[in-house]
Order: C-alpha cells, then sequence, then structure tokens
C-alpha cells in the first residue's frame, strides 16, 4: 500500500489564495422525479427531519428516489457546532414526544426494509435523548416488525447508562462516527474527545456482542496517510464491524475548507486495506455516507451474530 498517495501534497493544500477544484466524479444529477417529491411531501406533512437535508447530503436524489432516508429526531438544532457539519447549530427546542411514533409511522408507510436513525446531539438533555431513540426503535418494531434499524447516534458525553438504555431496545445495528483522526478533533470537532468516541463502540460490544457496530470516516481534512490507517486500526481495535468512508465536501463557505479531494482508485486501495485490518465489510467512495448503502452493508457481513429481521 502507498501511504504516501494518501498524503495531502503541499500543491493540494487547502489556502485562502488556493483551494483544489471539485473533479469531475464529485458531480450529481440535481435531486428530482416522482418518488423524491412524493417523499420529500411525507416528511413534510409528517414534520420529521432527515439528515439528507439537513446535512445538505449529495446523495439525497438517489436515495429520496428509491424511497430511503435517514430520518433525524430530537429537532434539527444542534447543541454542538462541529466546523464540517451543515445542520444548524444553536439552542435546541424541547423534545417532541410525538416524534417517535411518526418516524415509526412513515417508516411502515414508506415500506422500509431498513431504516436507519440519528439526530442532533443534544447535550442539554441529561441522557443525550437516548431515551427518544430507544422509543424509535420499540415503535418501528411494533408497527413494522420486519425492518431492520440502525441507530447512529452521537456520544452521549460518554454516558454508558445512556448508551444501556439505547441497546436495550435491541437496535439491530449500533453506528457511531468517528469521522476523523486524532489530531485534527480540536479543528474539526472541538466539542467531542477521540477516545470517548471509540469507548462508545467498545461500550456498545460489551453490552450485547451480538449488535453490529458501525463507523465513518471522511477524508481530504488534512490527515496523512499514517494517521488515517491508525485510526481505522483504532477501531478494529475496539470491535467495530462495519466501516464507511467517504470524501469531505465543503457544506458552505463559513465551515471547514476541503485540503483534498482522494481520487477513486484510493477509495478502493482504503477498502482493501480496511478489509486487511478485519473489518466485516467497508463501504468507501467519494460519495459515500454513514448511512450511504446501508442495507446491503449489514448483509454483506459474514460470521456475525445477528438477530431479529436480519437473523
Amino acid at each position: 500500500m502507498v501511504l504516501s498517495l494518501w498524503a495531502p501534497m503541499a500543491s493540494e493544500r487547502s489556502t485562502s489564495e488556493q483551494r483544489p477544484r471539485k473533479p469531475a466524479w464529485l458531480k450529481v444529477p440535481f435531486p428530482g422525479g416522482p418518488r423524491y417529491l412524493r417523499l420529500k411531501s411525507i416528511l413534510r406533512a409528517s414534520g420529521l427531519h432527515t439528515v439528507c437535508e439537513e446535512a445538505r447530503c449529495p446523495n439525497i436524489g438517489e436515495c429520496f428516489q428509491a424511497g430511503t432516508a435517514t430520518f433525524m429526531i430530537l429537532g434539527d438544532v444542534c447543541s454542538r457546532a462541529c466546523r464540517f457539519c451543515a445542520v444548524r447549530s444553536g439552542q435546541p427546542a424541547r423534545l417532541d414526544s410525538e416524534e417517535p411514533l411518526r418516524v415509526a409511522e412513515v417508516v411502515r408507510r414508506l415500506g422500509l426494509r431498513h431504516a436507519v436513525i440519528t439526530s442532533v446531539t443534544r447535550d442539554d438533555l441529561p441522557d443525550g435523548g437516548a431515551a427518544a431513540f430507544a422509543d424509535v426503535v420499540r415503535h418501528i418494531r411494533r408497527l413494522s416488525p420486519t425492518t431492520s434499524v440502525e441507530v447512529l447516534v452521537p456520544d452521549f458525553q460518554g454516558s454508558h447508562k445512556a448508551l444501556a438504555t439505547l441497546i436495550a431496545a435491541r437496535p439491530d445495528v449500533l453506528n457511531h462516527n468517528l469521522e476523523t483522526v486524532r489530531r485534527l478533533y480540536p479543528r474539526a470537532r472541538p466539542n467531542a474527545i477521540y477516545d470517548r468516541s471509540l469507548e462508545l463502540l467498545a461500550w456498545a460490544k460489551a453490552l450485547d456482542p451480538t449488535v453490529p457496530t458501525k463507523s465513518s470516516l471522511m477524508v481530504g481534512l488534512g490527515e496523512t496517510g499514517e494517521e488515517l490507517l491508525q485510526a481505522m486500526a483504532d477501531l478494529v481495535a475496539v470491535g467495530c464491524d462495519i466501516l464507511t468512508i467517504g470524501q469531505y465536501l465543503q457544506p458552505t463557505p463559513k465551515l471547514l475548507p476541503v485540503a483534498r479531494y482522494y481520487p477513486p482508485q484510493e477509495f478502493r486501495e482504503l477498502a482493501e486495506e480496511g478489509q486487511r485490518l478485519g473489518f466485516g465489510h467497508v463501504e468507501a467512495g467519494p460519495l459515500v455516507r454513514s448511512s450511504y448503502h446501508a442495507e446491503s452493508q449489514i448483509q454483506n457481513i459474514s460470521g456475525l451474530v445477528q438477530r431479529g429481521p436480519l437473523g
């Protein structure tokens, strides 16, 4: 593996005078189509949010047209302000106690085989929103028992009790994103802690080893190849089963600029390296995001004990 390919060269580093030009392989069609519009209409009528919209995901057209979405609970205002994320930050609103049921009703209406539930970070809540996640899982189990449920959670400020509340609801996949390498945390995730995220994934495995765990890394923020490999190795060390790797894209001019665009070949190399390190499945590509092709990811895992709709 040629690690030098993954280190940002001087000519590719982002500066106020010179920033890398977005390559052709990152261009996507403008979202539209009847299924896309129908899904947007259903979400608006139900008063629900998706991370696809709030975080300006480049795959929104493809996923909405396919009838899939990543539901974002606990409102649309995050209590943190990560410097790569387009979700609004500020003072979150009061909890909507009916939101978990509405999510489950839309999951049933759409006939989803696999539902992904994420949230804004709610450091203002004692449990970080863990009980709301658990309620969504239980409502989906009741209304749509053949649907598998993946939860993409914040770090709950390191609360073991909060994580235990969620694991007790028996999600089919526990996802928590490491996002970037250790050195870049103060710059990209100033209110998060690298080791705390790793500990959450380790705790999840300790609480229920049969629940597959998953995480995601962005590339293009200025990490080196060695740092990226170390982050991947750190995830394997805590038992992480599934890894997604995608290109960071600057959502707004106020957020961190792109330091480097990785070509498709380097994502293929990263996927191969992830498999060598021991992940059950690695999804890597310029437009890959944490919940992209989520259903196929869990179906591709071999040797894991799975339950419920997956078992």
